[in-house]
């Protein structure tokens, strides 16, 4: 029984310092294929959350205009915070915020969300009812959901 064992034993084998580098080699070009991947989808998830402010404030805008009798005059960023709380107006907590929420011409209005990554998204309604959306990506930074100028 004893001598089994021994010989059982002595048959085993680890891996060889080659086997383990190629290993460790495929499983760095692995990263290196994920990694720049993970990186884009990282500044699309921050731009889309800006577009999701820019498109809340774009309601709680509507939602103003309403109260006053569909004029947008006195609007500002601290009104529609007023309106909805959850509207974020500085940057900070690692959160998109408001930029901009002012009343354009006669009876239109711009309001622009900024990104963790600098992208800024802007919602433009002109005095005929036409509502316009564009986006200016910050310099060097042309990963995320800004890839033409407009969303």
């Amino acid at each position: 029984m004893l001598n089994r064992l021994r010989q059982r034993s002595k048959g085993e084998g680890g891996f060889t310092l080659i086997e383990l580098l190629v290993v460790i080699l495929i499983i760095g070009i692995l990263a290196a294929i994920a990694i720049p991947s993970f990186l884009n989808q990282k500044g699309k998830a921050s731009d889309a959350s800006a577009k999701e402010l820019a498109r809340t404030a774009e309601t709680t805008t509507e939602t103003y205009a309403t109260d006053h009798a569909g004029n947008y005059e006195g609007l500002s960023i601290a009104v529609l915070h007023e309106y909805e709380p959850t509207i974020q107006t500085a940057a900070g907590k690692g959160n998109a915020y408001l930029t901009k929420a002012e009343p354009e011409e006669a009876k239109g209005y711009t309001v622009t969300a900024t990104s963790t990554n600098g992208d800024a998204f802007s919602i433009e309604k002109n005095a005929n009812g036409t509502v316009a959306r564009t986006c200016t990506v910050k310099a060097g930074n042309n990963k995320g959901g800004c890839p033409n100028g407009t969303w």
